[in-house]
């Protein structure tokens, strides 16, 4: 049980923090970057903040994986070889997050969130062009140890790996993009239980704050898809990205 105790009112305002984080996801991306600093901000320490948070990631994940499957998009090979090597890379990244000093975790998360508005500025032109998959040869032994850093990456903070995934499976192996966001949430499932299971031993996890930010990430999902549809998301992105830029400043200084 974590050490944490946290007024009623800070549950209603993390599943809000959720709904948000899952708009963010839909509509710009990085949805883990709005929700670290604000847990930290109602006194949850980094370490279980950056825990609890995988909760809610594993269970959209696993929600993902059953969607792709319902429509015909199954597991292949090549997706259980980037979820292994992503998994090995997942250990040693969470093991990083855990015994990392506390004040230099917090000021690595500014620097990521800013990182994140560059080069999504950067690319936000870019538009994906199909062509055909590369899974084998040079192609697959340069995604099994790319994954394996993004494993690395995504155990220590989690926080827009779903941008390095699509950008290493379209750039690299030539996916289209269903395959690439079915491959996404697997590797997600697979690392994230792994991540969640040494940070359930090592720093426990406020499991009662983790699954009301699930609630709210699956809302706001909900809510963007639908509602985005008929709004400029250039325009979303920019406020998103501007937003982020706030908070990673905040963090810095917090």
């Amino acid at each position: 049980m974590c050490s944490v105790s946290l007024p009623v009112i800070d549950y209603f305002l993390l599943f809000g923090v959720g709904i948000v984080a899952g708009f963010i996801n839909v509509i710009a991306g990085g949805g883990s970057f709005f929700v670290l600093p604000l847990m930290m901000f109602i006194g949850i320490p980094p370490a279980v903040a950056n825990a609890t948070n995988r909760v809610a990631v594993l269970l959209q994940s696993i929600s993902g994986v059953a969607g792709f499957k319902s429509k015909g998009v199954n597991i292949s090979r090549f997706s259980i070889y980037l979820s292994i090597s992503a998994l090995i890379g997942a250990v040693i990244g969470t093991q990083l997050a855990i015994e990392i000093d506390q004040n230099l975790f917090k000021k690595s998360i500014s620097v990521f969130m800013l990182i994140l508005v560059f080069f999504t500025v950067l690319f936000t032109k870019h538009h994906y062009k199909p062509e055909e998959a590369l899974l084998k040869g040079k192609n697959l032994i340069f995604s099994i140890i790319i994954f394996f850093f993004i494993g690395i990456y995504g155990g220590y903070i989690q926080a827009g790996v779903g941008f390095l995934i699509m950008a290493a499976l379209t750039g690299i192996n030539k996916l289209d993009l269903v395959r690439t966001n079915s491959i996404k949430m697997f590797v997600n499932v697979v690392y994230t239980a792994i991540a969640l299971i040494i940070f359930a031993y090592q720093i426990k996890i406020e499991w009662t704050a983790g699954l009301w930010l699930a609630a709210g990430n699956m809302l706001g999902a909900w809510i963007s898809s639908r509602w985005s549809v008929n709004t400029e998301s250039k325009t979303l992105k920019y406020v998103t990205l501007g937003v982020f830029v706030i908070l990673a400043v905040a963090l810095w200084f917090y």
